[in-house]
């Protein structure tokens, strides 16, 4: 079964960026897979994971992509907290980056998404143009 799970937290601690969710399943196992998708129907970024043998997925709404911003100027992987650990979600910032800069003008992912995109990620397009 694929588990889509909403990201509701953003804490800067200690200089790392972390995020976590409030799931009450205490059996979460993932590992990350390094992967990034759009989901431009539901104004989102989608982090792919493993977990028992299939992929699930940590769900970033547009209300926290201002948060995607800091971590992109931080070029920092951002850490999910799940039962108390720490979890790096490795090549984050690289296909974050890859996949706005994708977005950036492409109508095919929907002018709504692609709107939200350039507005939201705006200083990190002005910073790649200097």
């Amino acid at each position: 079964m694929r588990n889509i799970y909403k990201i509701d937290n953003y804490q800067y601690v200690h200089n790392n960026h972390h995020f976590s969710l409030n799931e009450n399943d205490k059996d979460i196992q993932i590992v990350p897979a390094g992967h990034m998708l759009a989901d431009s129907d539901n104004l989102a970024f989608i982090y792919v994971l493993e977990e028992g043998g299939e992929f699930s997925y940590l769900h970033f709404s547009n209300e926290l992509w201002s948060h995607l911003v800091d971590i992109l100027k931080s070029n920092q992987n951002p850490y999910v907290t799940i039962n108390g650990e720490a979890i790096e979600l490795i090549n984050f910032t690289e296909e974050l980056e890859m996949l706005i800069f994708n977005i950036e003008g492409n109508d095919n992912y929907g002018k709504e998404f692609v709107d939200s995109v350039e507005e939201a990620f705006k200083e990190i397009f002005q910073n790649d143009t200097l």
